[in-house]
């Protein structure tokens, strides 16, 4: 499997890139220059490839530990595939930048060169300067507000070799497996077949945000109890609390999950109460992300809100405090959708928590996700969308060969999941998946919910033929 190493020097973002692209924070990450000592990996998944990322500790000779970070970090670059070298965009070009940035470019390698913390038009004005490394492909990005890693993801995907995403696509087994096997999810009526009887079935609401964003104050105030203790002290919560409501002949339980806080700050019982907290969301149809409005959306926020999109739930984002709040609710939203693109089918709702404001709408608006969650597409509807699609910006031929999509179908609920039944899944980019998940969005009532799109085989015996004509 190749590897894609993450150089540059201390504290211009390499830990926080290799934590984005890992959809989980995994390297430590502060404003102290060098923070990053030993070399992090992970394997990553982009689109229908995998690779193994590598975090490396920052490039600089200040002192004896430092040398051998770097002769470690430089090490590691020499045995990588491919070198994404980073820059701190605040700040212009540094000799020593280039430099480094020569050095590694003498490696024979493929490497980019990533110019990070553009975060306004001032910053790309500068960014600007770092044209005179003469790099062949350079990025603007800013980690922080996940801007330019879509850019930076399809650089890399088309360097990595042809998929070699065999397992743990989904329950099915990916593009590996052959029509026949897709075939065991249905009943022998032809119908989609599942066990749980969603539509009378307890809603299981998870509540999850960091320290003192005000969920048990959220949490009493929907079920009208003092159920949880609230105070200013943050970490209050540290055992879930339940509790389970009936609204209008619908049962709900909501889970107040302990608040979630900077690692380096997580001490004792608090790992245990995280470890819990993901456990929840294992279970959970529907989270409640709950954001303090009076302090705006931090990184954590994000880091949290990831959580969400790994476990694949239907979601809404809970705006507390919005009575301490002096911005505009438009302007406010704008900057989450910016920052949460990865959350972007989610609905918002502002909240007075310990007031009681506009908390009783939650219920319907649960109601409503829920629906959108658990539903069965209909199926000649969605093929109708895909054809459309498909019509409108046909899929990229791969080596003068048409790549085709014969028809789609649902094989599981909570969220939607649909195999794309085609000749050459392994050749459909993961920027198409992302369009036609758009498209199935403008024409399906899919507010709330994540839907997750599989491509696979119509059968290997007849991709093999294709293949050979």
């Amino acid at each position: 499997m190749q590897k894609v190493i993450l150089v540059g020097r201390p504290n211009v973002g390499k830990s926080s890139l290799f934590n984005r692209l890992a959809r989980r924070r995994i390297a430590i990450t502060s404003e102290v220059a060098g923070t990053t000592r030993d070399v992090n990996k992970t394997e990553i998944i982009l689109g229908d490839k995998k690779c193994f990322l590598i975090d490396s500790g920052g490039l600089d000779d200040s002192d004896e530990l430092f040398k051998n970070v770097r002769a470690n970090s430089l090490a590691e670059a020499a045995n990588a595939d491919i070198i994404v070298f980073m820059v701190d965009g605040k700040m212009y070009p540094s000799d020593e930048d280039k430099r480094l940035f020569y050095d590694l470019q003498k490696l024979g390698k493929p490497i980019a060169l990533i110019i990070n913390k553009i975060d306004g038009k001032r910053d790309e004005e500068r960014s600007e300067e770092f044209a005179s490394f003469g790099a062949k492909h350079r990025f603007n990005l800013s980690v922080t507000h996940n801007a330019g890693t879509d850019e930076l993801c399809d650089w890399i995907y088309k360097l990595l070799p042809s998929s070699n995403l065999n397992s743990n696509l989904n329950e099915l087994g990916g593009v590996e497996d052959d029509f026949e096997d897709f075939l065991d999810a249905y009943d022998e009526n032809g119908e989609l077949s599942d066990d749980i009887d969603y539509a009378n079935k307890t809603i299981e609401v998870g509540i999850i945000g960091r320290v003192n964003v005000g969920k048990s104050s959220l949490l009493n105030a929907l079920v009208g109890a003092k159920r949880s203790v609230v105070s200013d002290v943050d970490g209050t919560t540290i055992d879930p609390v339940n509790e389970t409501v009936e609204v209008e002949g619908r049962a709900f339980e909501f889970v107040d999950t302990a608040g979630i806080r900077r690692r380096g700050k997580i001490e004792g019982i608090e790992r245990y109460a995280l470890n819990r907290t993901e456990k929840i969301l294992e279970r959970a149809d529907v989270a409640l992300l709950v954001l303090d409005a009076s302090e705006g959306i931090n990184e954590l926020d994000e880091r949290i809100a990831g959580l969400v999109a790994k476990h694949e739930l239907g979601v809404l984002i809970v705006l507390n405090k919005w009575d301490k709040c002096e911005r505009d609710f438009d302007e406010f939203v704008r900057d989450l959708r910016d920052r949460f693109k990865f959350l972007a089918y989610a609905p918002v709702i502002s909240v007075s928590a310990l007031g009681g404001k506009r908390v009783h709408k939650i219920f319907g608006m649960i109601l409503d996700i829920y629906k959108n969650y658990t539903q069965k597409l209909q199926t000649s509807r969605l093929n109708s969308v895909l054809e459309e699609a498909q019509l409108a910006h046909p899929i990229p031929r791969v080596h003068g060969r048409a790549v085709k999509i014969y028809y789609g179908a649902q094989f599981g609920f909570a969220p939607p999941k649909i195999a794309l039944i085609m000749n050459k899944p392994r050749e459909l980019h993961f920027s198409y998946l992302r369009y036609l998940q758009n498209q199935l969005r403008k024409n399906f009532e899919l507010s709330g919910t994540p839907v997750v799109l599989i491509p696979k085989n119509k059968s290997r015996s007849e991709d093999d033929g294709e293949e050979n004509k």
